[in-house]
């Protein structure tokens, strides 16, 4: 068996989780701060958007704006001598962008029911808006978030549609456990692709056994 799948699959994940993460708190910090509903809605359907899209769809907008000879993809190898297009890099762009709705829409759920009677509290006694995201809004929506966490973690591992588009099915280079359930079972080599799974559901298990642990102790450590 190769296991550079293995490996490729977790360190994308790892690599976008890490990003999505970020972005899915923000997002969401963002859309519920703004007063105006109309705008809410616009950027509450751009930001879910890869959500209802099918992934191939996807995949095609992301090569359209990253392939050699599209404008983002001619900018960074022009700047930066970097190809985004079938690389490793756009294994993650793309769990990126097909992770992010989970965890902004886990994020956002999670800051709104927060009671908004603390929020007003924590804004009576003086606090910054950075001090009340942090203590208050992100301290009692852990669970929430770290839930998202966990979604977005295990969509990364398991996306193939974009990834198929974006960075195709290179062996040792882009070649996602997913890819490789999909090129063993095309070869006709169950029992490869039997391991793949197994270890694929053996990851996304872990992934979410540690989750628990990390809301276990971080709900200890705001109590």
């Amino acid at each position: 068996m190769d296991w550079s799948p293995v490996w490729i699959s977790v360190r994308t994940a790892s690599v976008s989780i890490m990003i999505t993460f970020l972005l899915g708190i923000l997002a969401a910090w963002l859309v519920i701060s703004i007063r105006s509903q109309k705008v809410q809605i616009i950027l509450d359907g751009l930001f879910t958007l890869p959500l209802v899209l099918p992934p191939t769809v996807a995949g095609f907008f992301l090569l359209s704006l990253f392939g050699v000879k599209r404008p983002l993809g001619q900018f960074f190898l022009h700047y930066f001598g970097v190809k985004i297009a079938f690389s490793w890099s756009a294994t993650v762009i793309a769990a990126v962008v097909m992770s992010f709705p989970l965890m902004y829409r886990s994020a956002r759920g999670a800051f709104e029911q927060v009671d908004e009677n603390l929020v007003e509290a924590a804004r009576t006694l003086g606090m910054s808006e950075w001090s009340i995201f942090r203590k208050v809004l992100f301290a009692n929506a852990i669970q929430g978030i770290v839930g998202g966490g966990v979604l977005a973690f295990a969509r990364a591992l398991g996306e193939f549609g974009a990834t198929a588009m974006i960075a195709g099915n290179i062996a040792g280079k882009t070649r996602t456990l997913p890819m490789a359930i999909y090129s063993e079972v095309a070869a006709g080599n169950m029992e490869t692709a039997y391991g793949y799974v197994v270890i694929i559901v053996a990851v996304a298990f872990l992934s979410v056994a540690l989750m628990n642990l990390v809301v276990f102790f971080e709900k200890k450590r705001f109590l």
